[in-house]
């Protein structure tokens, strides 16, 4: 799939030190899909059943409720600080825990509930978890028995990012907007989307609930304030319908560079989608990048109408280092988990490729003899 923003438009940016909100709007809201938070209470670990033997494990504090073409009659009422999913065996041990069953799970005739954000997540950590279809004499024997698990990440609160809840206190919220961008040091973090500029005013808090990267949180605490965009007006101007004529020129002069330059690398390339769940002329789906170490790569989900645009979307940057798992994962998976057969297809040895393996600690997939051994 593609990110296809079709029907938004990106309004004029503001300015918090090294933080930069970008609105955008929509002319028409989406037809036919709103959008409602779902407060779970006290801030407690929260587990998901994936599976009858795999869950994940977050700090969830909230989730969606996505009701779409309800009729008027129908009355029924619905209401990261690190993410890990684990097998059955693991404990995990901390604070007091709330149990959801799935991440997606129907509400109504018309509704479902779903976790903001941790839906992309739990897809990531999912990325070839179970055991090995071939059991390689390299293999270990922990991966051939119990896959990946447990698997593991950190993340970052919105309430602890530099910043932040200054921001979104302080900025406006314009007329029709559905959506924001979220950018540190002209980085960017996040994009949030929903259909109705109603759902946007209700869910805008709910921006200090999210979970951000490792690179976003060190960029805002670190970088220096970004410049703001200043609009520059000719001397010639002379009336009030040439000083209108020139501001609107400057508004599509800077839309046209944040769409062309700032927000390439979100909407040109393609991603890996996964639908999560049918809502009626709506799929709800989480995607993933191609893994291209050095460059720029986020996880999402998106509710998408039957062309494709996009009416939900929420994304999370990935840290280098969370690339080069998701690199190294595909790469492995692509040729069967032996490690001569992967280190070959990019022009490496066994050894070299074994390196890069360990620094990512995924160390436990091969017997400590054998690697030697390659």
């Amino acid at each position: 799939m593609r990110i296809d923003l079709s029907g938004l438009r990106t309004g004029p940016s503001q300015v918090w030190g090294a933080l930069r909100l970008v609105p955008l709007l929509r002319e028409r809201p989406v037809e036919g899909l709103r959008l409602h938070r779902l407060a779970f209470g006290p801030t407690v670990r929260s587990k998901v059943l994936i599976t009858n033997t795999v869950s994940y494990h977050s700090y969830i504090p909230h989730g969606f409720v996505a009701d779409w073409n309800r009729d008027a009659g129908d009355s029924e009422q619905s209401a990261a600080y690190g993410t890990q999913i684990v097998g059955k065996t693991e404990k995990i041990l901390g604070m007091p825990m709330t149990t959801h069953k799935r991440m997606v799970q129907k509400a109504g005739k018309q509704r479902a509930r779903f976790l903001p954000l941790h839906l992309a997540m739990e897809g990531y950590l999912a990325l070839h978890f179970d055991a090995p279809a071939i059991a390689w004499r390299e293999s270990s024997e922990r991966v051939i028995h119990r896959g990946l698990s447990p698997r593991s990440e950190a993340s970052w609160r919105g309430l602890v990012i530099p910043g932040l809840q200054d921001a979104l206190r302080v900025f406006e919220i314009y007329e029709g907007q559905c959506g924001v961008l979220l950018y540190a040091a002209d980085a960017l973090a996040a994009a949030f989307v929903v259909p109705h500029p109603d759902d946007y005013r209700e869910l805008h808090p709910t921006l200090l609930l999210d979970m951000y990267g490792e690179l976003i949180y060190q960029y805002a605490l670190m970088m220096p304030a970004v410049r703001e965009f200043r609009a520059r007006i000719d001397d010639d101007v002379d009336s009030l319908a040439g000083l209108r004529a020139a501001a609107l020129a400057q508004n599509r002069a800077w839309a046209e560079f944040h769409d062309t330059v700032m927000m390439s690398a979100l909407v040109d390339q393609a991603y890996t989608s996964e639908r999560a769940y049918q809502m009626g002329d709506f799929d709800l789906v989480r995607f993933k990048p191609a893994f291209k170490p050095g460059e720029e790569n986020h996880i999402g989900e998106a509710i998408t109408d039957g062309d494709g645009r996009i009416a939900y979307l929420k994304t999370f940057r990935l840290s280098e280092a969370q690339v080069r798992r998701g690199y190294l994962l595909e790469l492995l998976a692509a040729h069967d988990w032996h490690l001569g057969k992967a280190s070959a297809s990019i022009g490496t040895d066994s050894d070299a490729l074994w390196h890069r393996v360990q620094a990512a600690g995924f160390d436990g997939l091969f017997r400590g003899k054998q690697r030697k051994a390659q």
